[in-house]
């Protein structure tokens, strides 16, 4: 089926003539197994869903085409750039971290394409609430990924329940060995498409030591911070090896007047939804993450700087932590703070150093605010519904409003900081869409 296509919506995310070279080559690749490696924000689901929907019939009441991830981001994200692809079919996504029961009706009438983490849809088959038999293609995104994160038993019950695809496709953003794949993906005659070098378009990355004076590197992250948003670079990661770590230097930073957002794998997959939001929405300056926001966060705009407050734990987490920015031919930088003492691995590789200015007690308060409403797509509430909603009663109009996200069960809206208040006090005594809703500032 060549009804793919990609929308203008896509190609203003996407460099498609730096992709065009790989998409091509999936296009037109024969092979019925496929090992591609592309480096993150390289455009490698363009490529593999044109290879899919090549392989995808018309709709016939059974799933043809089955998209793993190891993450629920990175479900999100995919199903995003497939569903504006797979024109005329059906596409559903599941993942962990909500009420299954919000997803059994997605799969009425039976989804052509489904994207899913490993558990939820070995889950929904013991169930029975899904059937997968010999379907046309899987595509395991972020192969090496799922294999770090322990997937392995889970995709080898999977690919063992759905029997046999006719095609094979493997993702990750680094290459590697056909002797590294597990049995149940090994396929005769798999081919190889190694994009895993810098394209010539690529956007410069700049890598930058700070030295912390002490142990402690909190006050000179703090420093560190205020100089990027000084230069007017409005997002950053901090990256941290460990949950607990996240949570201290999240509060730490928070004490400082430096607003942040948390994100690791221990919150609820409504928090972690909401963390992106706000950083992709302007609403804080800065993400504290531990390595899960290393693959799978796609954020629209780009992301300013990386910084390294701990040492990346292996060559990997190096690479893709700085995958973060310098994307789509954006440029951007990365900050390794090091201390004295500290072991630097080595492939930690700076360009120059760099010590900021004391920020001298200053703080950081992002432009925008977030409005959470406590309804969302299971609601039947969308996009236009949330706008319709404040401008009808407040002087705001759609150009006053930022980004919206509309999850299952609710809705975030960015709007400027000094108008937050007014708006809640506005619109909550009011219904939306005949509905009585909380609007609250997240």
């Amino acid at each position: 089926m060549d009804s793919y296509k990609i929308t203008e919506a896509l190609r203003r995310r996407l460099d498609i003539e730096r992709i065009r070279p790989m998409q091509a080559k999936m296009m037109d690749t024969r092979s019925s197994a496929v090992m591609l490696a592309a480096p993150t924000g390289s455009g490698k689901t363009v490529a593999f869903g044109c290879y899919m929907l090549r392989r995808v019939g018309e709709p016939c009441g059974k799933v043809q085409a089955v998209v793993t991830v190891p993450s629920r981001e990175l479900a999100l994200q995919v199903s995003d750039v497939v569903r504006r692809m797979a024109s005329g079919l059906k596409t559903t996504t599941v993942y962990g971290g909500h009420r299954v029961a919000d997803e059994l009706p997605t799969l009425t009438p039976c989804p052509d394409i489904i994207i899913a983490t490993p558990g939820r849809l070995l889950d929904l088959l013991q169930r029975g609430a899904l059937e997968i038999h010999d379907p046309a293609t899987v595509v395991v995104d972020e192969f090496d990924k799922t294999l770090d994160l322990g997937f392995a038993d889970e995709m080898r019950r999977l690919m063992r329940r759905i029997g046999r695809p006719g095609s094979l496709v493997l993702t990750s953003a680094t290459p590697m060995g056909h002797a590294e794949l597990p049995q149940w993906a090994q396929r005769p005659g798999c081919q190889t498409l190694d994009y895993s070098a810098p394209a010539e378009k690529s956007g410069h990355l700049d890598r930058v030591e700070v030295e912390s004076p002490v142990r402690d590197k909190a006050e000179t992250l703090a420093d560190l911070l205020c100089a990027l948003s000084d230069a007017g670079q409005r997002r950053t990661i901090v990256f941290v090896n460990h949950r607990e770590s996240a949570e201290r230097l999240h509060e730490l930073l928070r004490r400082d007047g430096i607003e942040s957002a948390l994100y690791h794998g221990g919150l609820q997959q409504t928090d972690r939804e909401a963390a992106v939001a706000r950083l992709r929405g302007g609403s804080v300056p800065v993400l504290v993450a531990t390595d899960l926001a290393a693959r799978g966060l796609d954020i629209e705009g780009g992301i300013d700087a990386v910084v390294h407050y701990h040492m990346p734990p292996t060559a990997d987490d190096w690479t893709h932590r700085n995958g973060r920015t310098a994307r789509n031919g954006a440029d951007g930088t990365v900050y390794v703070i090091t201390a004295e003492g500290e072991n630097i691995p080595d492939y930690v590789v700076t360009d120059r150093r760099w010590q900021p200015a004391p920020r001298d007690g200053r703080g950081i308060q992002a432009p925008m605010a977030t409005l959470h409403i406590n309804a969302g797509r299971k609601e039947k509430i969308s996009k236009g519904d949330a706008v319709g909603y404040i401008t009808a009663h407040t002087d705001l109009n759609g150009s006053d409003i930022g980004l919206i996200t509309v999850n299952d069960h609710s809705t975030l809206i960015a709007v400027a900081r000094q108008a937050a208040d007014t708006v809640i006090a506005a619109c909550s005594p009011h219904k939306l869409k005949g509905k009585r809703v909380r609007i609250t500032l997240l």
